[in-house]
């Protein structure tokens, strides 16, 4: 089940790395930052901002 995150939320959230704007992948329930290529977890309706815990994606 993918999480719903509002457009406000969207804006105001970057990555921890980059600083680039977060997206919303509802395939994979993640925030994605395309520049970094990083996606981070979201566990129980909170997204998790840390790099440790972010998966390389391609």
């Amino acid at each position: 089940m993918s999480t719903k995150i509002d457009g406000w939320l969207l804006e105001i959230l970057a990555c921890p790395q980059s600083q680039a704007p977060l997206r919303h992948d509802p395939e994979t329930d993640e925030l994605v930052c395309d520049e970094s290529k990083l996606a981070y977890p979201i566990r129980d309706g909170i997204p998790v901002l840390l790099v440790d815990e972010a998966r390389r994606i391609d």
